[in-house]
C-alpha cells in the first residue's frame, strides 16, 4: 500500500540510555562482564514489604481494574507521606496514581498545555521531557545552564525565554544530581505565579539527597507535582508513579487517565502500599548511594576528571570529559569495549553541549561501583596518555 508513513509526532529522538543498555546487554549475552553505570536503577531491588504486600494481594485481592486515579488507600497513604516528610497537607482527591512517572508526565503535559504552547526546561535534563513535549507539538524552550547556574534554571534565564506557558523543574535533577536552593525555588515559583506560567515539578528523586532535604511544590495550588515509586522506593519494574494535581486540572487529568490508561497496574499499587513500611531500609540504601557517590567522585578525580556537576542528590555524576579528546558517544563506546563499564553519553541529556559530558550512575550495588572505579582510574590515565 502506497502513501502510508509514520506520523510527524513520532519523529522524536531516541532515549539513548536504552540504546546503551541494549548494547551492554548484547555484550553480556556473549559472556563478557558488564558493570552497569548507565542506568538510573537502584541495584538492591524491590523492598521486602512491597513484595510481601504484592504476594498477599495476588492471593486475596481481585486483580481487576482500580479507579482511574488509583486505589483510594494508596492515594490516602501518599497524602500521609507528604505530611510526614514535608509537613504539607495534600487532599487525597488531588493525587493521581499513574503508570510510572512517565505516565504522569504524559497526563500532566496533555492536561496543561495545548499544541504550540511554549514550555521551558533546563538542559542538560531528562530527555523524555523534551521528547514527550515534542510528540505533543509543544514548543520546547531550552534553558542553557551549566556550572555557573548550578545546572538549574534561574529567573534571569526565564526572563530571556519569555513568553512562556510552562516550566519543568527537577530537584534533584537527572543527569546532574544538582538541587535548587529553597531561596531560588521560591524566586522561580513567584516569577511563574505572577506571569501565569505553569510549573511541572519533577520530584522523583526526593528522598535521595546527601545534605538538606529537597523541598516539594505540592503545597503550590498551581503546580503539577510528579513523583515515582521507581527511585527512592526501588520499584522501577513495577511501573508506578503519582502526581499531585492542581484543582483546575482534576477533571481533565481524570478524563485523560480514564481514556489513555484505564487504571494503573493493580498489583503494583498493592505493592506500593507495602513499600512505605520499609522506610528505614530505604534510608539505609540512600547512605549506600552516598558511599558510592564519594567512591566514584574520588575515582574520577584520581583519573583526571576535574569538573563534575554538584552531586547533591539522585544517584548520578555528570562529568566533563572534554579534556580527553573524545566526544561523549565515542568515550562511552570505548569505555564499554575496553573496561566493561557502561555509562551514558551526555548527548542524551543535552543535544547542544552534551558531547562534552558523560553521566555515571552510582545506583548499583557497592561491589559493582567499587569494581567499576578500580577499572576506570587506570583507563582514564591511559586515555589521557594516548595509549
Amino acid at each position: 500500500m502506497t502513501g502510508l508513513r509514520p506520523s510527524r509526532r513520532s519523529r522524536i529522538a531516541p532515549f539513548v540510555v536504552m540504546e546503551v543498555l541494549e548494547e551492554a546487554n548484547a555484550r553480556a549475552a556473549q559472556g563478557v562482564e558488564v558493570l552497569h553505570l548507565e542506568l538510573g536503577e537502584p541495584g538492591e531491588g524491590t523492598p521486602p514489604s512491597a513484595l510481601e504486600a504484592a504476594r498477599r494481594a495476588l492471593a486475596e485481592a481481585p486483580m481487576g481494574y482500580t479507579e482511574a486515579l488509583g486505589l483510594p488507600a494508596l492515594r490516602q497513604r501518599i497524602a500521609q507521606h507528604y505530611l510526614e516528610r514535608h509537613g504539607v497537607e495534600v487532599e487525597p482527591r488531588r493525587i493521581a496514581v499513574t503508570v510510572g512517572a512517565s505516565g504522569a508526565f504524559v497526563l500532566g503535559f496533555l492536561a496543561a498545555f495545548d499544541a504550540g504552547a511554549r514550555v521551558a526546561l533546563a538542559e542538560p535534563g531528562y530527555p523524555a521531557y523534551r521528547n514527550i513535549l515534542h510528540a505533543l507539538d509543544v514548543e520546547v524552550v531550552r534553558l542553557d545552564v551549566g556550572f555557573a547556574e548550578g545546572f538549574q534554571p534561574t529567573v534571569a534565564a526565564l526572563e530571556r525565554a519569555l513568553p512562556l506557558d510552562g516550566l519543568v523543574l527537577a530537584s534533584p535533577a537527572n543527569p546532574t544530581g544538582s538541587m535548587i536552593t529553597p531561596e531560588r525555588l521560591e524566586e522561580l515559583r513567584a516569577f511563574c505565579t505572577e506571569r501565569g506560567i505553569r510549573i511541572v515539578s519533577d520530584e522523583i528523586y526526593h528522598g535521595i539527597t546527601f545534605g538538606p532535604s529537597a523541598r516539594t511544590l505540592a503545597g503550590d495550588p498551581h503546580a503539577i507535582v510528579v513523583n515515582s515509586f521507581s527511585k527512592y522506593f526501588c520499584m522501577t519494574g513495577w511501573r508506578l508513579g503519582w502526581m499531585v494535581i492542581p484543582e483546575d486540572l482534576l477533571v481533565p487529568v481524570a478524563r485523560l487517565a480514564q481514556n489513555l490508561f484505564i487504571s494503573p497496574p493493580t498489583v503494583a499499587q498493592h505493592a506500593a502500599l507495602g513499600a512505605f513500611r520499609d522506610r528505614a531500609l530505604l534510608d539505609a540504601r540512600v547512605e549506600a548511594y552516598r558511599r558510592n557517590r564519594d567512591r566514584l567522585l574520588a575515582a574520577l578525580r584520581e583519573g583526571g576528571v576535574e569538573r563534575v556537576a554538584p552531586p547533591e542528590g539522585a544517584f548520578y555524576l555528570y562529568a566533563d570529559i572534554s579534556d580527553f579528546g573524545l566526544d561523549s558517544p565515542e568515550f562511552c563506546r570505548r569505555l564499554l569495549d575496553e573496561t566493561g563499564v557502561a555509562a551514558t553519553p551526555g548527548v542524551d541529556f543535552d543535544p547542544v553541549q552534551g558531547h562534552r559530558y558523560v553521566r555515571f550512575s552510582f545506583a548499583a550495588s557497592e561491589d559493582v561501583v567499587a569494581e567499576a572505579c578500580r577499572r576506570l582510574v587506570p583507563w582514564l590515565h591511559a586515555l589521557r596518555a594516548g595509549t
